[in-house]
């Protein structure tokens, strides 16, 4: 790759690593679906102006709009609202490893040694988090790790999609997916209005940078770089994120870092590696059409 494509890719790696670190300030400024719907709102309004309605790609972009906007972020932006995160960013690096047993599931993939091992190694990772301070229940775990299905399950209805372009996609599923969370947001919590009235610089910059950062511009150079290089050389950046979103939540939220996060968190990384650099080696793009998990 070239040196602009590399810095480019690590780019796009840092504002995703960061971006649970910023979701996290603005989950804490705000009701958590009350945010995700903001967000949603956000990159709608500015993606949807620029592009043609794509009527042949409606139904799946529908029902795209409920299993990576309501199930996926919805589900992530209130478990993070519940735990540290960097134990978010390690949870939600279930994606790969569920996105491996649908495929078995659903496309009678065979499942190799090496994505068997890879994914016994993320959920035990994953595992060794329960009861780690950052994490005060099991109830936020449980619903990042749901997070985490509903993107490989995203996943699922992308492949079987008529060919949108990706930015389009992720426009028109966030517009779809504005009503749906933001009726969970009216039914299941409260102080919406003040929130938003007393929220500071940082819950107003949590949603710009995971609408318009995170969202459009860094799925915006990743396609690029998908479509420019094979994916053997995109995807082991890949790994950099959570890498980058754990320093980061240590760092910049003091945070612990405890055995547990380094341990479950070596544990999940080197199973999800696995997963990851098997799909490169063998030239399959992996379910990673959606973009990032966070």
């Amino acid at each position: 790759m070239p040196a602009r494509d590399i810095l480019l890719a690590l780019l796009v790696q840092a504002i995703w690593g960061l971006n649970i670190v910023v979701a996290k300030a603005g989950v804490e400024a705000l009701p958590p679906l009350f945010f995700t719907t903001l967000r949603f709102a956000l990159v709608a309004a500015l993606v949807l102006p620029f592009f043609r309605i794509p009527w042949h790609a409606m139904k799946g972009l529908a029902l795209l709009s409920f299993t990576f906007g309501t199930l996926h972020f919805g589900l992530l932006f209130t478990g993070l609202s519940g735990m540290g995160a960097a134990a978010a960013a390690i949870v939600i690096q279930l994606g790969p490893p569920f996105a491996v047993l649908l495929g078995v599931l659903m496309f009678k993939e065979k499942l190799g040694p090496k994505r068997i091992v890879g994914t016994v190694l993320a959920f035990s990772g994953v595992v060794l988090l329960a009861g780690e301070p950052t994490v005060p229940s099991l109830v936020p775990l449980v619903l990042m790790v749901f997070a985490a299905f509903g993107w490989a399950l995203s996943n699922v209805v992308v492949k079987r999609l008529p060919e949108v372009n990706p930015v389009l996609m992720t426009g028109w599923l966030s517009a779809m997916a504005v009503p749906q969370v933001g009726l969970l947001s009216l039914l299941l919590e409260d102080g919406q209005i003040p929130a938003l009235i007393s929220a500071d610089w940082r819950g107003w910059g949590a949603i710009v940078y995971t609408a318009a950062g995170a969202s459009i511009v860094a799925h915006s150079l990743w396609y690029g770089l998908v479509r420019r290089h094979e994916m053997g050389q995109v995807a082991p950046f890949g790994l950099l994120a959570p890498v980058i979103g754990i320093v980061a939540a240590v760092l910049l939220l003091g945070e612990p870092l405890t055995w547990q996060k380094l341990a479950g968190g070596t544990i999940t990384m080197v199973g999800v590696a696995i997963i990851q650099l098997r799909w490169a080696r063998l030239k399959r793009r992996p379910p990673e059409e959606v973009g990032s998990p966070t």
